[in-house]
């Protein structure tokens, strides 16, 4: 199924899911990406880039995961000084979520909310666990205790979709099994 990774990664970082709950204005030039890496980016390129970066510790394809799914590809890696570990999940071979794990000896929630807050203005979500800018294409989130999240919110939006679709196809299917008892 489609959404079993978008569920690993709501799992792991919960956050996530308040997608649908932004309130507030959109940010505007929200960066779709970190360092150069950016969402909508081929698999191929992103390996390459990821090679040269000083901010990750990518050896590269050892640390290529391959999902079940047939369409989507998850590159785990360790990162170096700042950032603590790093997941990059493709969709057809497209960067569509971007997390960095960071390292919270090395820096802190309240400094990244304040540089955030003061590149992007007012969250467009905030709750103690989570700070959310948003525009209709990028999603960016700050969560505890040290995470930020890129998200390409038409591609999310459209695997949540196909998910839902799936899932009341499932639940007719199983209404109709009963009927036969």
């Amino acid at each position: 199924m489609k959404l079993h990774l978008i569920f690993i990664i709501l799992i792991l970082f919960p956050a996530a899911a308040a997608v649908s709950q932004d309130q507030g204005e959109p940010s505007a030039d929200l960066p779709r990406g970190f360092h150069g890496i950016e969402l909508g980016m081929e698999l191929d390129q992103v390996k390459e880039l990821l090679l040269k970066d000083e901010f990750f510790y990518y050896r590269g394809d050892p640390d290529v995961s391959f999902l079940p799914l047939p369409k989507q590809t998850l590159i785990e890696c360790p990162g170096k000084t700042y950032i603590s570990r790093a997941y990059f999940q493709f969709e057809q071979e497209k960067l569509f979520i971007m997390i960095l794990a960071l390292n919270i000896k090395e820096v802190d929630y309240f400094s990244m909310f304040t540089t955030l807050s003061e590149k992007y203005g007012r969250p467009t979500y905030l709750e103690p666990s989570a700070a959310v800018w948003s525009s209709e294409e990028i999603r960016l989130s700050l969560e505890k205790p040290l995470t930020i999240k890129y998200i390409h919110l038409p591609v999310f939006n459209q695997l949540q979709d196909q998910g839902k679709a799936k899932e009341g196809i499932l639940e007719y299917s199983r209404k109709e099994f009963l009927k036969e008892f």
